[in-house]
């Protein structure tokens, strides 16, 4: 890979050999690596170039990892890059219910899982940036019923939107991983898996965890659906007995939230 196209770690801790360690293994790795012993050197550093990913070390002197984070968090609550948070996650989980970063990781860390987790939050952002510049979004749809699928993927069509459909849940899984779409809408019963088990198995992978879901169940009520997945995070809406229309405004409604 050519330097101008490879990505750009931020690494910021206080630990020096730490710092050594991991720059030169990322290095090793085909990365580009900038080093900062502290939130206000790194800051400094960002003044020069944009980071791909900033791995942050949260226990440091001076601001800290926690004041350097909410230098680089918008109005909306959300760091301006993708972050890797280097450190207990125990110690940390009432500061992050308010701000998002991109995963933790517990130190000292294996090498290869250091790497593999950066991959994967690097694949993840690529993937939804291509999402959001898409001029027309694309639906997965997941309906074993013929005539409704097709009702759905005209309605949908004529309102700016592009539909894939699927007709079970091992469908959905296979092609949610490759087709990446911008949301998933999926019948709560279909064949072989039902669409919440699907959405759960979605949001344990680092490719599709993003992926917001509308869940519909025609044979029973939204607040029924809803209570089975409230901890599935990716399952945005729930519907019951819902028309063509309903799931269009659901829809519309979580692809407008994004």
């Amino acid at each position: 890979m050519s330097e101008e196209k490879k990505d750009h770690i931020l690494l910021v801790d206080d630990e020096r050999h730490l710092l050594v360690s991991l720059r030169d293994y990322l290095i090793h790795e085909d990365f580009m690596v900038t080093t900062a012993d502290s939130g206000e050197q790194a800051l400094k550093a960002m003044e020069m170039f944009h980071p791909d990913l900033i791995v942050l070390d949260i226990s440091m002197p001076g601001m800290g990892g926690l004041g350097f984070l909410k230098r680089i968090t918008g109005p909306n609550g959300k760091p301006r890059y993708p972050v890797l948070v280097l450190t207990a996650r125990s110690m940390l989980m009432d500061f992050f219910k308010t701000v998002e970063v991109d995963g933790f990781i517990a130190k000292p860390c294996d090498e290869a899982e250091f790497v593999g987790m950066i991959r994967s939050i690097l694949a993840r952002r690529r993937s939804l940036s291509e999402m959001k510049n898409r001029s027309r979004k694309k639906v997965l749809l997941a309906e074993d019923d013929p005539a409704f699928s097709a009702r759905i993927t005209k309605l949908f069509e004529s309102s700016g939107y592009d539909v894939e459909v699927v007709a079970g849940g091992p469908e959905l899984l296979e092609k949610a991983t490759g087709a990446k779409p911008d949301i998933i809408l999926a019948k709560e019963m279909l064949p072989r898996m039902n669409g919440s088990a699907a959405a759960a198995l979605l949001e344990m992978m680092p490719s599709t965890s993003a992926l917001p879901v509308v869940l519909y169940d025609e044979t029973g009520d939204a607040h029924q659906l809803s209570q089975k997945t409230a901890k599935t995070r990716c399952v945005r809406r729930c519907l019951g007995r819902a028309d063509a229309e309903a799931l269009l405004t659901a829809v519309s409604g979580v692809v407008a939230e994004a």
